[in-house]
């Protein structure tokens, strides 16, 4: 039997992929549950909260209609960052500063969506191009959602590259904001106290549990970073 997610999935595909595009009137709840062998209460709950998300508005007695994105959001990737260095031409080189398995603090438990004292793992690294500081980590990993995690030094292997190549993900969400440098920063990436910053904060997410809350710390002005979107033809009138 088909749950709620299953349809909305399938909604979102047939959405995305342009089988139901932008504008068009979709199949109504009782069309839908008897395609999917569902109750209409299933196919209600997976349409409201697809219309929730802003992708279909559903209006009474006219049903529900696919909306036109007249905006689009960037994908950010979680890249690499040895590639990353590796790709500027410059030499990488890593270095762990710190890794500890600890009670979680009152922040990082939070990020966790774990209980305060729960034991993590606090990871402390930084990354050259080159010789030059080009990037700090600060990171906690929830062992409940990463048990193999214990079994990792990360002296070699980074855990950026290490949970890029061997924990998928379902979600992430990423904050960017500008900043002072802390004393700890500045002390690693080879700044004065105060200096500006630019930070990336990122969580992901697996099956409702969160894998790893990071800061990653650059010096403002050393860093850059670029998104891209590909928009299939048909969705493009004008940019």
């Amino acid at each position: 039997m088909r749950t709620y997610k299953d349809i909305r999935q399938i909604v979102m595909e047939r959405i995305t992929s342009n089988e139901w595009p932008m504008g068009e009137l979709i199949p109504n709840e009782q069309v839908l549950a008897e395609e999917f062998g569902v109750a209409r209460a299933t196919v209600n709950r997976a349409i409201q909260e697809i219309a929730d998300a802003g992708f279909v508005e559903r209006r009474r007695k006219a049903g529900t209609r696919v909306v036109p994105r007249r905006s689009r959001d960037a994908i950010v990737q979680i890249p690499v960052v040895r590639e990353q260095i590796e790709n500027m031409g410059e030499n990488y080189r890593f270095a762990l500063i710190a890794r500890h398995i600890v009670p979680a603090t009152k922040a990082a438990a939070r990020e966790l969506s774990i209980s305060t004292g729960t034991k993590a793992m606090r990871i402390v690294c930084q990354h050259f191009a080159g010789n030059d500081p080009w990037q700090f980590e600060e990171r906690w990993i929830n062992l409940a959602a990463v048990p193999a995690a214990r079994e990792q030094d990360f002296t070699s292997v980074g855990p950026n590259e290490w949970l890029v190549r061997e924990v998928p993900y379902s979600n992430a969400e990423h904050t960017f904001r500008a900043a002072a440098a802390s004393e700890q920063q500045s002390q690693h990436l080879g700044l004065g106290a105060g200096d500006p910053v630019f930070v990336i904060e990122r969580k992901t997410w697996r099956r409702g549990k969160t894998i790893t809350w990071v800061q990653l710390t650059h010096p403002g002005d050393r860093f850059s970073m670029i998104t891209r979107d590909d928009i299939p033809y048909s969705d493009v009138a004008s940019v």
